[in-house]
């Protein structure tokens, strides 16, 4: 919806908070803020949700209260409906004025009751107090800084490196206060590794595919309510294809994105679907030779990822919501989340029940500033806001319920959602196995070229007052075999890959994209006529 910058304290100064707002611009379409003594608050607003009257920050009625606010609450309709009743007034048709409403009359607890993907901040006008809190996922982000005098918040790490302090998150799921001595004290109101404990296992197949059908087009519905045209990314895999497919049959006015080499089999599955759905569909052509330097630079500027796998991930990503952009579209659907719930990795299906749980959660809890952190910038650096209905917390939920049988089964993996949507998805779809967007067409191969430099541009940036680089989890796990306290312990001990490391991977990707230059070379060549 939009990005966020504060700063509260005696020492809070203008030209500072100006610059923070700059950092933010691409997320928005409008900048609105508010001067006060001790409290500088603006937004760079996605007009989305009464698109003309939300205007933030957002001040309560009685003027004690200032919100301002990223992300959508999509449950507000009922919440309104609530507040009502209770006496509230509304002024506007938004998610917004419902958000603070909500904060006014339930306090601290108004978190529990809204089903979104969210951050915010809430401030006391009077006192410099300020309430903060995250959506449980972390689909949406928020940072914040500390200087003598002054508490900066902000939605990316790029609006607050320019401080020289060390850069803190607000973990998924928690809230609390930031004091008018600059401390933050936050807790969970929400522990994602603990969700779905103490509920019955739902091991019926029949039961398990209609509640996995319900809950997964009950979150897509409640994501396409808009006036506004809806994309999707469309990669061709299941997740994806289910997502254009319902969508479709919810909100007609939508159109299909894919990122690929024109002959590759992402994309030649992408188009038969679309096709067959009679939607709308654009093909973003990348080829490996158009990715460059300057790709990955600012791929790591945009992303300020700390796994060199999501990086990669980055530079592949960003050519797509730049062309949504250009389209003009404003709200996109994404597959992501669903490998992580359904087991669509190798690894959730070679270790013991248990253990797979611990990996399930482990992951989830993860995403945050891993694929959710690469969707939402390489979205919002160009006005686009992203929404995962995989990770609608009652998907989770119910994911965490069902037993590891039912996500790999006769061979298959995300075999309950395959069977949830058996009727509606094609068995070119369904039948399809899992491959990860444009692993097959090499554009992965050509980025793994940089990534020695990776750790090198990410410093430039002053990301490191947030977090360095890592090494993949994901690699460091599948060296462990699999043994999650074993690869956290690792990844502590030696968080970097090693110049040996860097220099096989190099070598690796430099035979990979050698290959095909070789094979033009001694290759036979085409008979003279």
């Amino acid at each position: 919806m939009c990005g966020i910058a504060l700063s509260i304290g005696p020492e809070a100064d203008p030209a500072t908070f100006r610059r923070m707002l700059a950092a933010l611009a691409p997320r928005g379409e409008v900048t609105e803020t508010r001067s006060e003594s001790g409290l500088l608050a603006g937004t760079r607003r996605l007009r989305v949700v009464d698109r003309d009257r939300a205007v933030q920050p957002w001040t309560s009625t009685d003027e004690r209260w200032l919100l301002c606010f990223n992300g959508e609450i999509f449950n507000y309709r009922e919440l309104r409906a609530q507040l009502t009743r209770l006496g509230q007034a509304f002024r506007t048709e938004s998610d917004t004025e419902v958000l603070l409403a909500a904060f006014q009359q339930w306090g601290e607890a108004a978190v529990t009751r809204l089903r979104g993907e969210y951050a915010f901040a809430v401030v006391e006008r009077a006192t410099g107090r300020a309430y903060l809190a995250r959506d449980p996922l972390g689909v949406k982000p928020l940072y914040w800084s500390r200087r003598p005098g002054c508490l900066h918040l902000a939605s990316e790490v790029k609006a607050l490196v320019g401080h020289g302090a060390p850069i803190a998150e607000v973990p998924p799921g928690h809230h609390g206060w930031a004091e008018a001595d600059g401390h933050v004290r936050l807790s969970p109101y929400l522990d994602l590794l603990t969700i779905g404990d103490g509920l019955p296992v739902i091991d019926d197949l029949d039961e398990a595919a209609l509640l996995v059908r319900a809950a997964l087009s009950d979150a897509i519905r409640m994501r396409v309510e808009t006036d506004l045209t809806v994309g999707v990314v469309l990669s061709g895999g299941l997740d994806s294809s289910l997502t254009l497919r319902q969508v479709r049959d919810i909100h007609p006015d939508c159109v299909a994105v894919t990122v690929g080499v024109a002959d590759s089999p992402d994309v030649a599955y992408a188009r038969r679907l679309a096709a067959d759905l009679d939607v709308p569909h654009v093909v973003v052509e990348l080829r490996p030779r158009d990715i460059r330097l300057a790709d990955v630079r600012e791929a790591i500027r945009i992303s300020e990822l700390t796994e060199y796998g999501d990086i990669i991930n980055a530079v592949v990503s960003v050519p797509i919501f730049r062309r949504l952009r250009d389209l003009g579209i404003k709200v996109v659907l994404t597959g992501d989340g669903s490998d992580e719930l359904f087991g669509g990795y190798p690894m959730y299906h070679q270790v013991a029940p248990a253990a797979a749980r611990r990996l399930f959660l482990h992951r989830i809890r993860n995403l945050c500033r891993t694929e959710l952190q690469r969707v939402d910038r390489a979205a919002m650096a160009y006005g686009v806001e992203a929404r995962v209905p995989f990770l609608d917390l009652s998907v989770v939920e119910l994911a965490m319920r069902l037993p590891v049988e039912l996500k790999l089964r006769h061979g298959q993996e995300k075999w309950i959602v395959r069977r949830a949507f058996a009727d509606v998805l094609p068995d070119y779809i369904l039948r399809r196995p899992k491959n990860p967007m444009s692993y097959s067409s090499g554009l992965h191969e050509r980025v793994r070229l940089y990534k020695p430099l990776f750790a090198r541009l990410h410093r430039s940036f002053g990301y490191d007052l947030q977090e360095p680089v890592r090494r993949d989890f994901d690699t460091v796990l599948s060296r462990c075999g699999n043994d999650l306290d074993r690869a956290i312990a690792d990844g502590l001990t030696r968080p970097d890959y090693t110049v040996l490391e860097h220099a096989r991977d190099l070598v690796g990707a430099a035979k990979w994209n050698a290959a095909p230059v070789v094979r033009r070379l001694v290759g036979p060549r085409p008979a003279r006529h």
